[in-house]
């Protein structure tokens, strides 16, 4: 398999798990990221010293012009993604009254702009070659809201729109777009939080694992997945 496919927020847990989980099915896989080098780096170096395809693309999602240049750069080397997962994303947690501006901008520019960044480049590029899977990380937060979440639900409901209209503009040329929901999965995000209360709220009494986020990005990404565009599904232990 010589499939190219970019994955966004390489260096986080989710994202981590994807590149490894999608080099090992023999996804030629560019891990895009903005810090945490040595993170990206290590991942890189475990794949290749099992046989896979690992690059590093370095940009920053939210800087419009800058990630325009970066993938510009990719495309002419690399021609049309069969793939693109947009999984990068940040939070900035806090009650909605004392939610400064600063917060509620920085989550909308990264968490729903960066789709736009980084899809809006590729997709012509996608559409001549008439076929391809574009996975985008939304959130069970966008699905039913959290509490000291109005910014992060809104970038992740917003996510879910973009990719159902996108998906209905791309069927024709055999390009599936469909979002995965995350539940409460076992990453850094959770560092600091009652983890005894979050666990209430989940039917299967466990945290979620990147690697099972990461399974479902492998199927939607297959030649299996070809008729199924538009969804949103969630891995989430049961939550509703």
């Amino acid at each position: 398999m010589e499939k190219q496919v970019l994955v966004t927020g390489s260096s986080g847990g989710i994202g981590g798990s994807i590149v490894r989980v999608l080099a090992k099915a023999g996804y030629r896989v560019t891990a895009c990221y903005r810090g945490h080098e040595e993170r990206v780096l290590a991942l890189q170096a475990g794949i290749r010293e099992e046989g896979g395809s690992c690059e590093l693309l370095r940009f920053d999602i939210a800087d419009r012009k800058g990630t325009e240049e970066a993938l510009n750069g990719w495309l002419e080397d690399h021609g049309a993604p069969w793939g693109v997962v947009c999984n990068a994303g940040i939070c900035r947690d806090n009650v909605f009254p004392a939610m400064d501006g600063d917060d509620w901008d920085q989550v909308l520019h990264t968490n729903l702009d960066g789709f736009y960044n980084v899809v809006h480049p590729l997709v012509m590029p996608m559409c001549r070659k008439r076929k391809g899977r574009i996975v985008v990380m939304s959130s069970i937060s966008g699905i039913v809201g959290n509490r000291g979440q109005v910014n992060y639900s809104a970038s992740k409901a917003g996510l879910i729109g973009a990719s159902k209209a996108l998906a209905a503009e791309l069927a024709s040329r055999s390009i599936t777009v469909n979002c995965i929901a995350p539940g409460i999965i076992d990453t850094e995000m959770l560092k600091g939080l009652p983890m005894e209360e979050l666990l209430k709220l989940v039917p299967m009494k466990r945290l979620g694992k990147p690697e099972e986020v990461a399974a479902l990005v492998l199927f939607l990404l297959s030649e299996e997945a070809g008729y199924i565009t538009r969804q949103v599904i969630s891995v989430n232990g049961g939550m509703e």
